[in-house]
């Protein structure tokens, strides 16, 4: 590629390019002869924009390509330039395709499908897989060390709310033996204490929520362009009303189900136990 030290990867389209299949940045997937995406780092390396054209050349030949969209992609060190392959035509060089995709018809039973083409394709070197989301052992990787460090963050805030609560129960344990002597039954005991620490929990996750949900809106960007890529905003507006909403409550029940054991320790406590308690 003129203008770009030690040229790029070029991926060419033969048939219906699965545009579908990538997240578009910005701009649109090539529709037209002539036409290409490119992703961040490519752009940023050639330093064309969106609607700038680029000349590809080989063995003398060369042919020139309008840049329509940027992709999400970080194959190849993200500087993988995507057209249609009579778009290239002109380069002269006959290209062989090495990946097909196979778009099966609704209702066609996938791992079956993939199975029978495997049969078909051992004796000649080939393989066929089926793709689909959470495939990658990488992502897989990812989801599992988030669940865990999600469940711990649970677990070390039920715990402080676990602390928390029982000091200061054990400090009011008078005011309750006064209140159980006025007839506050064990039922309304657990009730008042869970009250109390879930308006707590309410408003917590009421504050931090909105904050967690900024502070991401903020970070993904920054890891995007430290390895030399933009996130798209598909991938980073992610948060929608009903998700904050039910991540907002989350702090109630955190809240609740660390106030359990006191809760229930202060509504076995007896009035004159609790009387008597300094």
């Amino acid at each position: 590629m003129a203008g770009l030290k030690g040229g790029a990867p070029l991926v060419a389209y033969e048939g219906e390019a699965p545009g579908a299949d990538h997240t578009m940045v910005s701009g649109r997937w090539f529709g037209a002869r002539g036409e290409a995406v490119a992703p961040t780092r490519f752009l940023a390396t050639a330093g064309v924009r969106l609607g700038d054209t680029v000349t590809l050349s080989e063995q003398g030949r060369t042919v020139r390509l309008r840049i329509v969209g940027e992709v999400f992609d970080l194959g190849s060190q993200g500087m993988t330039l995507r057209t249609g392959m009579d778009s290239v035509a002109d380069l002269g060089s006959r290209y062989l395709p090495s990946n097909f995709s196979v778009r099966l018809a609704s209702g066609t039973d996938a791992g079956r499908y993939v199975a029978d083409l495997n049969a078909a394709l051992k004796p000649l070197g080939a393989e066929a897989e089926a793709a689909g989301p959470g495939k990658s052992s990488v992502i897989r990787a990812m989801q599992a060390l988030i669940a865990m460090l999600t469940l711990m963050l649970v677990a070390v805030a039920c715990l402080g709310v676990l602390n928390t609560v029982v000091l200061d129960t054990r400090d009011r344990v008078r005011d309750l033996g006064v209140f159980k002597a006025l007839g506050m039954t064990p039922r309304q005991t657990i009730v008042q204490v869970l009250t109390s620490v879930g308006a707590i929990g309410l408003a917590a996750g009421a504050v931090g929520v909105p904050l967690g949900v900024a502070l991401h809106g903020w970070v993904m960007p920054e890891m995007g362009r430290a390895v030399g890529t933009t996130i798209p905003p598909v991938d980073v507006d992610v948060y929608g009303p009903v998700l904050v909403g039910a991540l907002a409550l989350a702090g109630v029940l955190i809240a609740v189900a660390g106030a359990l054991l006191p809760a229930g320790w202060a509504a076995r406590t007896r009035t004159a136990q609790a009387l008597r308690a300094e």
